[in-house]
């Protein structure tokens, strides 16, 4: 059994209380490792969506500026161009946003998925459903153009390929951080539970079963990911169903008995 493979690991965390608990046993190496591929595993669709969307974002942006935008400048914080009105610019499912009259906020630009605004005092940057924002501010002193954004934009996509696994590994470490992080409190609470249950586990003992007993949930949200669907309350469901598995995991081990002789 501790041998097991760790997708046959995987497999059987998504439904088995009883081989969760029988993995406490295992090195804690190979848990790490389990915790690593469960992490990357987990974090492909969003990966996916956030890298495609990103340069998509830029490709568009790139025709967009040449063909369907005012020319502008950035100077002493603010967008200035010969525009009257906002611009609104639907292509493939991505949203340009070009507003020098102020009239356009960021909050306006994140209902969209995946879009780029162009707005009086900042710019935006929306990929599937994650915010960035630039602030003109930054650059007090610089006076920007049109050109000079469409070169940077330029320059930017020759770096995509270096760029892009740059930002899968950025994700990937923040994310199994964050896993890490997540199972160690995990574990806490199960030290709660051993007391409740009369279990003699020591801290290592439901800090692997912790690992495992997440399985189920981050399998679940990298599936919603996939099907690009919104889960409400992700972080109570998560952390109920990882919870409950554990408790289910910590009654398949016996039980301590006092000696009596």
């Amino acid at each position: 059994m501790l041998r097991m493979n760790m997708f046959v690991q995987l497999w059987k965390s998504l439904y088995s209380p009883k081989d969760i608990a029988r993995f406490r046993f295992q090195g804690i190496g190979k848990t790490i490792g389990y915790v690593f591929l469960l992490t990357f595993l987990s974090i492909l669709p969003m990966a996916y969506y956030l890298t495609t969307s990103f340069v998509e974002g830029i490709r568009n942006t790139s025709a967009l500026l040449q063909n369907e935008l005012p020319s502008f400048t950035i100077e002493n914080g603010q967008l200035h161009s010969s525009a009257k009105e906002p611009v609104h610019i639907d292509q493939h499912g991505f949203t340009i946003i070009f507003d020098s009259t102020g009239q356009v906020t960021k909050e306006d630009v994140e209902r969209f998925n995946n879009a780029i605004g162009l707005l009086k005092h900042e710019a935006v940057l929306i990929a599937n459903h994650q915010s960035q924002y630039y602030s003109y501010s930054a650059f007090p002193d610089v006076k920007i153009t049109d050109k000079d954004v469409h070169s940077f934009i330029e320059t930017l996509q020759s770096l995509l390929p270096v760029f892009i696994p740059l930002l899968f590994i950025i994700i990937y470490l923040f994310a199994s951080a964050s896993k890490f992080i997540g199972i160690c409190i995990l574990a806490f609470f199960g030290l709660i539970l051993r007391s409740t249950l009369d279990k003699k586990l020591q801290y290592r003992h439901t800090w692997i079963m912790s690992a495992y007993s997440v399985t189920l949930s981050t399998v679940f949200f990298a599936v919603m990911e996939a099907l690009q669907t919104a889960v409400p309350y992700a972080a109570f469901i998560h952390w109920f169903v990882s919870i409950v598995v554990l408790f289910l995991a910590m009654k398949e081990v016996p039980s301590s008995r006092p000696h009596n002789e």
